[in-house]
């Protein structure tokens, strides 16, 4: 299957939120696989992005004023647009990423899945409930949602589709207005689920997308949107999120990680090995919750350092816009060059390469293979550092107390897996992992693939959360109006004020036993 035709490009480079786009200065966009340039893509200013915003502002009031089962509709509508395209988005995904077929599936998988749920659930949450008020019976209290307005959101290039959308569809239901900038690798990916959300029905102001330079266009959305939704890197969540602060506007981040696997005695080792290549090397390894440390019983550690490094040396992996490869390329020359480093380094000082190790240029520029190494020193810079390839570390502990203590020795806290001989124990396991999802018997996908559960970092890992209630909420301002009936605080008519306010500390005592309070 070829990637995509130029006549794609061009129709899909006519829903960039630039004027005059084809008079803009470009910059390439190339196919991973090959290096061979399938379109280029205006760049676009800081006028422009603030240009955008302010369309955005002006239409976010009339989608605001639409009934949220409307705008559920329109959810509904896309989640069925993008199943059905489904074909055409997975080869745009695999030909800016160069990832793997079933890897660009898991984009599609996720949007689906994520607009279904906030399509169901919306209407409800954002429904107005009631509070229990300051004097039961006296004063009603009601809870209300209001959208913050324009949301920023800036995406990153591993997961190009889902991660341009599937954060902008709750703020979409809650009333909200989106900004995005894309990846300047990965344009075309966001533009075409985009290009979905306008034919179900969201209005072209209301999302707009703006590509060009994080530090011109990212900063332009961060100094004037209302609210701002980062997936990346911690070193730049950091400075966004002292960007937001001197506005006092929100910011919710999902950053780095480096995720520890824990596999104790008594596990079925042929299970945990295939499920530890999909947690290790999806998306060429190229995701914030893939594993990257493994920690073994010593007991056990000698073969499945067999096993695995047997699995991972079979493994199948290349140019392929078909099912028939487990793992793609990596996406630019940086990231190759940022894993050769990592494994350079750690073998210079004592590390053991159990399987891969190179890159493959006689496959494609961008080809690494997929990496098992052992006896990584604490001085390597693969130990601590988040690598955000294909290269995973094992390393043997002496008991489960060491394995836990170890995969809490980090900065990082986005995701975990536990495999243990029983449920209880890997879940007892799991309570005691510093991270924000963890996964029992799996590596990432059941905690992301749970939509009704928030999903997130811990320490430098992250701000808030996405998925869940949070994740609609977080979109929101709440209002709480209170309505007083009967009589106010100035107490009932007739009643010296003296005598009133003696009556009211008893008074509000007697309500600790009514219920709700």
């Amino acid at each position: 299957m070829p990637a995509p035709s130029a006549a794609t490009f061009r129709r899909l480079a006519d829903l960039i939120a630039v004027p005059d786009a084809d008079k803009r200065p470009t910059r390439p966009v190339v196919e991973a696989f090959t290096g061979r340039e399938m379109a280029t893509v205006p760049v676009a200013t800081a006028e422009d992005a603030k240009a955008a915003i302010a369309r955005a502002r002006t239409a976010q009031a009339a989608w605001a004023r639409l009934p949220v089962e409307e705008r559920a509709a329109i959810m509904h509508r896309y989640r069925d647009l993008v199943l059905s395209r489904r074909v055409h988005l997975m080869d745009m995904a695999q030909a800016e990423t160069g990832k793997s077929r079933s890897s660009a599936q898991e984009e599609i998988l996720d949007i689906s899945m994520t607009a279904r749920f906030y399509a169901r659930v919306a209407p409800k949450l954002l429904r107005p409930r009631k509070a229990v008020g300051m004097l039961p019976g006296l004063t009603k209290t009601t809870i209300r949602y209001h959208p913050k307005g324009v949301v920023g959101v800036i995406a990153p290039w591993n997961y190009p589709m889902t991660l341009a959308v599937s954060d902008a569809i709750p703020a979409l239901l809650a009333g909200n207005s989106v900004v995005l900038k894309p990846d300047s690798q990965t344009p075309y990916c966001a533009l075409a689920v985009v290009e979905l959300l306008y034919e179900a029905g969201v209005p072209r102001d209301v999302f707009a997308v703006v590509p060009g330079p994080g530090s011109v266009v990212g900063t332009a959305i961060v100094e004037n949107a209302d609210y701002l939704m980062f997936t990346g890197s911690s070193e730049t969540g950091r400075l966004l999120a002292e960007q937001a602060g001197r506005r006092l506007i929100g910011f919710s981040a999902e950053l780095g990680g480096k995720n520890p696997m824990i596999v104790t005695a008594g596990v079925n080792l042929r299970e945990v090995t295939e499920a530890a290549v999909r947690a290790c090397f999806s998306n060429s390894g190229q995701l914030c919750i893939s594993i990257e440390r493994i920690y073994v019983e010593k007991s056990i550690a000698p073969e499945f350092v067999r096993m695995f490094g047997a699995r991972v040396r079979e493994m199948t992996f290349g140019p392929d816009y078909d099912f028939g490869t487990e793992m793609g390329s990596l996406i630019s020359e940086s990231q190759v060059k940022a894993v050769t480093r990592h494994v350079e380094d750690a073998v210079a000082k004592g590390a053991t390469v159990v399987a891969g190790g190179r890159a493959r240029p006689d496959l494609g520029p961008l080809f690494f293979e997929p990496t098992v190494l052992t006896d990584v020193p604490e001085d390597a810079e693969c130990y601590r550092n988040e690598t955000f390839g294909p290269v995973v570390s094992i390393y043997p502990v002496e008991n489960v107390e060491e394995a836990i203590r170890e995969a809490n020795d980090t900065e990082y806290g986005l995701n975990a897996s536990v495999w243990a001989a029983t449920k209880a124990q890997g879940e007892a396991i799991a309570a005691r992992v510093h991270a924000g999802t963890v996964n029992v018997d799996e590596g990432y996908a059941p905690a992301w693939g749970s939509t009704d559960a928030p999903m997130g970092g811990m320490g430098i890992s992250g701000m808030g959360r996405r998925h869940g209630a949070e994740g609609l909420y977080k979109y929101t301002e709440p209002q709480t109006v209170a309505t007083t009936r009967l009589l106010n605080l100035d107490g009932p008519r007739g009643i010296p004020r003296r005598v009133w306010s003696k009556a009211l500390p008893p008074l509000v005592k007697s309500m600790q036993w009514l219920p709700g309070r």
